[in-house]
């Protein structure tokens, strides 16, 4: 546990700097004077519809190194492997088939998205290097973190790529880049420049090597491979079409579809400075869990669960009361565009769904990576099943841009349930306690005393104190209360640091 928490720090502070650098850019997308709404729209949607082209050409190769990579290495010397090329020629060639379908399927994107976001439709080719460079990206990500590389590749996806964001927008405002144009033109090959970056470094580090002579290991788990992505690839391909779902729903049947899309957009980024744990505690977990099913160590799987569901419930449900705090004084006192202020209770409806899906630990991993993967595929379907119907009956009939908010956080919570119950009953793993209570009864408390004490206060530096004086008493709150196992560690090393607390 000590290495994954190590990882999981260092890869939160990492993607910390991302969100950073990421807040800085929404700023920048948001801000009066700056990108229109369908601008930065267009962003959302090439994120969207590429997630869409990664989900469909992987074929299952990320479950593929997840699971076998431990066989590989135990068997293999680095130079016989055969597991990452692989991995990296199916999911090219699954790559391929999509870029034909989308290619074929042109018409039916200028029937669905002309009227309502025409941009999208005057760039819809630039989606496709965007689309490769996150297909090639995850699926040297999947297998860095098998390598323990989790740092690295965080960097990459979370301040490298945003990094490169954050330069274009400056070289369109100062005028370098004379139109819109030629900003989304570049940002079309952002992903396929970090991709390249990531393969660069473990082929210098000798770390990957192309073999495509068939391994005694591919040989002899063949079969078990095939079953395996096929049911992985079926359960994933689901889940991330039930993810993206609402952003292109918004986008092709709501007016001014890249309009409404910008201010979901940033409803769901703002939401998604909550993820930062998860994506790094995700990132550390997977192969000690890949091992322990390996090992048939089941009391290193349930600490796994436990810790991952306890230490992610607590950032979540902070960092959904402070955000709520300050949401509506942040437009203002940042002089966004005053549209985003719409944002807001989007945001309520995605931070909960945040919070379920947190706070129920890394339950997919642990799922993905056991004897029982096959359950991936029907909670899957169950998802999109709930999910498509709900989405467009809320979005186009009865709340618009806030349907998809609400419909997600049903989804999520009855397809977050129902792997708990599995894994309760099937393994008799269960990651909840008597601190998750006292978690979200701590979040409550302080949200409430910091309102009451701050409702007649507006403006940037009320906001400042405001958030402090959260922060205090909800760090406080959360070592008095003793938790998490991992945070007092944690608060003891930065103290020492800090030199508060001699070694």
């Amino acid at each position: 546990m000590s290495q994954i928490r190590r990882q999981s720090i260092i890869s939160s502070v990492v993607v910390y700097i991302g969100f950073g650098l990421g807040f800085i850019n929404t700023y920048l997308f948001t801000r009066q004077g700056g990108f229109t709404k369908e601008e930065y729209g267009l962003t959302g949607i090439f994120m969207a519809v590429a997630t869409l082209m990664y989900s469909f050409a992987n074929l299952g190769m990320p479950s593929y190194v997840y699971k076998f990579y431990p066989y590989y290495n135990d068997n293999l010397d680095k130079k016989k492997s055969d597991i990452f090329s692989w991995a990296i020629l199916l999911t090219m060639i699954g790559f391929c088939f999509v870029t034909i379908a989308g290619i074929c399927l042109k018409d039916v994107v200028i029937r669905k998205f002309g009227q309502n976001s025409p941009d999208f439709v005057k760039y819809y080719n630039w989606v496709f290097p965007f689309g490769l460079g996150l297909t090639l990206f995850s699926i040297i990500e999947a297998y860095a973190w098998q390598l323990k590389k989790s740092v690295f590749t965080n960097y990459l996806r979370e301040v490298q790529f945003r990094m490169f964001t954050t330069i274009l927008i400056v070289l369109t405002f100062v005028g370098v880049l004379a139109k819109f144009d030629m900003f989304i033109k570049l940002y079309a090959f952002e992903y396929l420049a970090v991709a390249i970056i990531l393969l660069v470094y473990l082929l210098v580090k000798g770390e990957v090597h192309f073999n495509f002579t068939v391994s005694i290991v591919t040989k002899k788990f063949f079969k078990k491979i095939l079953v395996l992505i096929s049911f992985i690839y079926g359960g994933t391909l689901v889940y991330f079409v039930a993810s993206i779902f609402d952003q292109v729903l918004i986008a092709s049947v709501l007016k001014d579809g890249l309009s409404q899309l910008a201010v979901f957009t940033f409803a769901l980024y703002i939401a998604s400075i909550m993820q930062a744990p998860q994506r790094s505690i995700i990132s550390a977990s997977i192969g000690p869990l890949s091992q322990a099913w390996k090992d048939k160590d089941l009391a290193k799987i349930e600490k796994i669960y436990r810790q991952s569901c306890i230490n992610q419930l607590i950032f979540a449900v902070g960092a959904f009361a402070l955000i709520w705090l300050n949401f509506t004084d942040a437009i203002f006192a940042f002089h966004m565009q005053s549209g985003y202020a719409d944002a807001k209770w989007i945001f309520f409806f995605i931070g909960l769904m945040r919070i379920v899906d947190m706070g129920t630990g890394v339950n997919a991993q642990v799922i993905g990576t056991s004897t029982s993967w096959r359950f991936d595929f029907f909670t899957g379907i169950i998802l999109l099943a709930i999910t498509i119907p709900l989405n467009y009956i809320l979005t186009k009939y009865y709340y618009g841009v806030l349907g998809p908010a609400i419909a997600n956080l049903f989804s999520f919570t009855v397809y977050n349930a129902i792997r708990f119950v599995f894994l309760k009953k099937k393994f008799n793993l269960q990651p909840f306690s008597i601190q998750t209570l006292y978690t979200i009864l701590l979040g409550i408390a302080c949200y409430y005393c910091c309102y009451f004490l701050f409702k007649n206060y507006h403006g940037f530096w009320i906001l400042m104190i405001r958030s402090i004086v959260f922060i205090a008493l909800y760090m406080a709150g959360t070592l008095s209360l003793k938790l998490s196992s991992d945070v007092l560690p944690v608060w003891w090393t930065l103290q020492k640091k800090l030199g508060i607390k001699k070694a």
